[in-house]
């Protein structure tokens, strides 16, 4: 879906405060994954709780999929670069994310999925971001979305940068969906060598950037692909600038911080050690949706 483009500026951009490598870990029923944002970047990168990458031709490396398991106190939004995974949960929802989709899920007071794939070979890539809920929303009813991939707006500036918006706003294009509380921006950005591009941001937000294909530079620093790299917060900074070194392609994620208490038990967040205990009994009573 593509749309008129209101190009904009940054007069100050901002630097970049580390570059992260990630962890490669095992997660559903043994499906390996690159975890980039863990839990020791909660605080700094608020709202955002995970950023997992994932992506093989091997179908032993995916195959198992994520069976069923629960969520409470935040959003999931999977997005899927090449492949098909069935999303199944107790709140009734049923979708089938493929090349270029995206799903998103709010789990609120409670919601069981599964995540499963329908394929047995070929490439299976793409990303699950966690979302946190500000506190007067964790016990919301669970919502959930289906966003095939042509219904993602998207533009291309005069410089080749093709930008595909999954959420929030860029260039006077608005995203698929938009969030009041935390505010998300996450796009998909593709820039052709020596292209670069530029999203201006509000100073409080948290902002990162993670490469998946070629190199970028972002304020004289190299950010490789496989990598994250966290935007400082420097005062009066009114954006990012990215510089493509070789095609590159990179998802840029930011959103304001809800500067709460985070309190997590695997796949449940809340405020609390005892929203927490709450949370654990009611999935063993089977109170989720």
């Amino acid at each position: 879906m593509t749309q008129v483009v209101n190009t904009q500026s940054v007069t100050k951009p901002r630097g970049v405060e580390r570059v992260i490598a990630g962890q490669y870990v095992m997660d559903g029923a043994g499906v390996k994954i690159n975890r980039v944002l863990t839990g020791t970047l909660q605080r700094r990168l608020d709202p955002f709780l995970m950023l997992d990458a994932f992506g093989s031709d091997k179908a032993g490396d995916y195959i198992a999929g994520f069976p069923e398991h629960p969520h409470r106190g935040f959003e999931t939004v999977t997005y899927m670069l090449a492949g098909r995974m069935r999303h199944r949960d107790s709140a009734g929802n049923e979708g089938l994310v493929t090349d270029g989709g995206v799903q998103w899920m709010t789990a609120g007071r409670g919601v069981i999925h599964s995540e499963m794939p329908e394929q047995n070979e070929g490439l299976m890539e793409g990303f699950q971001l966690w979302l946190n809920l500000p506190a007067k929303d964790k016990m919301s009813a669970p919502w959930y979305r289906d966003i095939p991939n042509e219904e993602v707006p998207r533009f291309t500036l005069e410089s080749g940068a093709t930008v595909q918006v999954i959420a929030g706003s860029s260039h006077g294009v608005a995203g698929a969906v938009q969030r009041d509380g935390t505010e998300p921006l996450y796009l998909d950005i593709a820039l052709p060598e020596g292209a670069t591009f530029e999203q201006p941001l509000p100073a409080g937000h948290n902002a990162f950037i993670y490469v998946f294909r070629g190199e970028a530079v972002v304020g004289g620093r190299g950010v490789p692909q496989t990598r994250m790299a966290i935007f400082d917060n420097a005062e009066g900074s009114d954006g990012v600038a990215i510089k493509a070194v070789q095609p590159t392609r990179l998802l840029l994620i930011a959103g304001r911080p809800l500067k709460e208490p985070i309190a997590q038990y695997g796949p449940f967040v809340m405020n609390t050690q005892a929203e927490l205990h709450q949370a654990v009994e009611d999935f063993r009573s089977g109170r989720f949706a």
